[in-house]
């Protein structure tokens, strides 16, 4: 379905190291949007499909490397909302890493938020975005969540939480994570939870969508 749109949408990119608060910062900033539509592209949603692979193969696969994204369908599905269209976003099971029959709806938006350990890494998507955000947390506050979400949301044990932390988590987000959040135009810190921070960037987006609604 393509929406007509005077202007294209703002493209709001949001990364941050695992466990950083980067979906609640999203949140926060939809929910003081409340009069524009909001589309979110997630990353986790866009992880290659392994079902070629054994199961105890792609328990080995570095999820916390850029290659371990299908980068080409997720900047194909960004192009397609940047210009109105709306798409059918795949789902993907942490538990057996497949991706899943099952697809969402995406609607064509004002807003687009993008959101993502590595979408300010991954220079095609960054080069896409109309406002890049990085959510900064410290490291242990950043690990207890990382541990938790496995457990309790993925099925993980925990000694398999704690080495794969360890053998690829940890060196990823210093290859590529935390290097990423030079090209940030905003750092929300404490976890996404400043309050003044979230207010900044979202009333710099009404602006923008004002000034944008204004030349339409």
């Amino acid at each position: 379905m393509l929406l007509a749109m005077s202007t294209a949408p703002l493209v709001i990119g949001v990364a941050g190291g695992t466990g950083s608060g980067k979906t609640t910062a999203a949140r926060r900033i939809e929910d003081r949007l409340a009069d524009h539509p909001v589309a979110f592209l997630d990353q986790d949603s866009y992880y290659k499909d392994l079902s070629h692979l054994s199961r105890a193969k792609r328990a080995t696969i570095n999820f916390d490397h850029p290659d371990s994204l299908d980068i080409d369908l997720f900047v194909e599905h960004l192009d397609a909302l940047r210009s109105g269209e709306s798409i059918r976003k795949p789902t993907y099971s942490f538990v057996d890493y497949i991706r899943l029959e099952e697809t969402i709806s995406v609607t064509a938006s004002e807003v687009v938020v993008v959101e993502g350990i590595l979408v300010l890494t991954v220079a095609a998507i960054r080069e896409r975005l109309d406002l890049k955000i990085y959510v900064d947390a410290d490291d242990d506050v950043r690990v207890v969540r990382r541990l938790v979400r496995d457990v309790q949301e993925r099925g993980r044990n925990l000694s398999s939480v704690v080495e794969q932390y360890f053998s690829t988590v940890r060196p990823m987000h210093w290859s590529f994570v935390e290097p990423s959040k030079r090209w940030a135009d905003v750092i929300i810190p404490h976890g996404g939870h400043s309050d003044a921070a979230i207010e900044m960037v979202a009333g710099a987006i009404r602006e923008r969508l004002s000034s944008n609604n204004g030349r339409g």
